[in-house]
């Protein structure tokens, strides 16, 4: 630390001391630092389950979304998540922001954002710089690491109906390295686009040709649309419509000839259809929600593993619906279910059947402040016909030796903070 000359001539005589004066220059530093800090917001939370898949055997577990064999028959730490951000100032045209959004755990390996591919217990969900620019009512601008702009689930389970992910959240993207512009029209109208990387999720990756050398051109575009029904529209009013489309190149995008085994190598152009509502009821305590996935992918194994079968040529869809219906029995217990029916040819989704319908019931009952404490049942059935689930091996489970449906017992605990 620089001193000048006067407080080093008094620290000579005795007069004061050099702690003392190092203290003064802190004090007069740290009010630039505390302003910036106090507008910095700290949340996060911890989030634990304890899950039995009934019947003999796990290899065949359904693998939605940040579930699978890992998870069944014991006790998990999912994952810590830590969020710092700062909002845009409101009252600056030209306001500006930031969020970092860190996760920790095997979920974090599950998401899969790391940009050197190893999984290591970490991950960066979210990292961006947050803009304001005064144009028309405003244009917001994230530049960075940002969420995915589809779907009515999230990657954090409290803020979904159920603990566990529907089939539809599992076809969709997580998130995208790039630039996203949202725009409110109107309080009924919003809107957003946006240009990335790829379709996610590796934080910096870039799409590649069937060579597997880069190609510089090819980006990932989308664009959403949401609409939200006004006031005076009596019990429905604060219901929400949205669509969105992202297309682009997904290096993560498997592909399975059977229904638990991956055996083409990954990457594909991938395309995502997303239509989510969710309706208030003349029940002020029930609120219901519908969403309608539908992914396309071509130029299956687009990274070109050598002498891969269908190399380049592999293609297929996805697609899976939901209705979910929540009530709120008391300020504490709620009741949350959600049915769904999915389907996929081509290697779309790897690890369920070519058809399967799902239903999960979930009771939240808010008994300890700050946590949210779930018992979720959730039942897979192979639409199919094929013994797609349990089985003591992948080997046995292809040889047709499992079952036609996977019945999973959850308690789930999240603290939040």
């Amino acid at each position: 630390m620089k001193f000048n000359k006067w407080t080093l001539g008094l620290a000579a005589i005795g007069a004061v001391s050099l702690a003392s004066a190092v203290r003064a220059e802190e004090a007069k530093a740290s009010p630039s630092v505390m302003t910036a800090l106090s507008s910095t917001t700290l949340s996060g939370y911890v989030d634990t389950s304890m899950e039995w898949n009934l019947g003999t055997g796990n290899a065949g577990s359904p693998k939605y979304a940040f579930g699978g064999q890992g998870k069944t028959d014991g006790f998990n730490l999912n994952v810590v998540r830590l969020v710092l951000a700062k909002d845009p100032d409101a009252a600056d045209s030209w306001g500006a922001g930031y969020k970092v959004d860190l996760i920790f755990g095997p979920d974090a390996n599950a998401l899969a954002t790391q940009s050197g591919g190893a999984a290591s217990d970490f991950g960066v969900k979210q990292a961006y710089v947050d803009l304001k620019m005064p144009v028309g009512n405003g244009i917001d601008w994230k530049i960075g690491v940002f969420d995915t702009i589809i779907g009515y689930e999230v990657f954090q389970s409290a803020e979904n109906p159920n603990y566990t992910r529907s089939w539809g959240y599992t076809i969709e993207p997580t998130t995208h390295t790039g630039v996203l512009a949202s725009y409110q029209f109107a309080d009924w109208l919003s809107a957003s686009a946006g240009i990335a990387n790829t379709y996610g999720p590796a934080i910096n990756a870039r799409d590649v040709n069937v060579n597997g050398t880069q190609n510089e051109s090819y980006k990932t575009y989308m664009a959403s649309i949401g609409l939200t029904a006004p006031k005076d529209w009596g019990f429905v009013a604060g219901s929400t419509l949205y669509g969105g489309i992202i297309n682009g190149f997904n290096a993560a995008s498997p592909a399975a000839n059977g229904p638990n085994i991956a055996i083409i190598g990954p990457g594909a152009d991938q395309t995502s259809l997303y239509v989510g509502a969710s309706v208030n009821t003349p029940i002020k305590e029930l609120k219901l929600g519908v969403s309608y996935d539908y992914a396309a992918v071509a130029n299956q194994n687009k990274t070109g593993l050598p002498g891969a079968a269908g190399n380049g040529t592999t293609s297929g869809y996805a697609n899976a619906v939901g209705l979910y219906a929540t009530y709120q029995a008391t300020e504490k217990l709620s009741l949350n279910s959600r049915g769904e029916y999915a389907s996929h040819s081509g290697g779309a989704v790897v690890g369920n059947p070519a058809k399967v319908i799902e239903f999960t019931e979930t009771v939240q009952y808010d008994l300890w402040k700050n946590v949210v404490s779930r018992l979720e049942l959730r039942w897979d059935h192979a639409a199919d016909g094929k013994a797609a689930f349990g089985g003591t091996s992948a080997a046995a489970v292809l040889a047709g030796h499992g079952l036609k449906n996977s019945e999973e017992v959850i308690a789930s605990l999240v603290y939040k903070f």
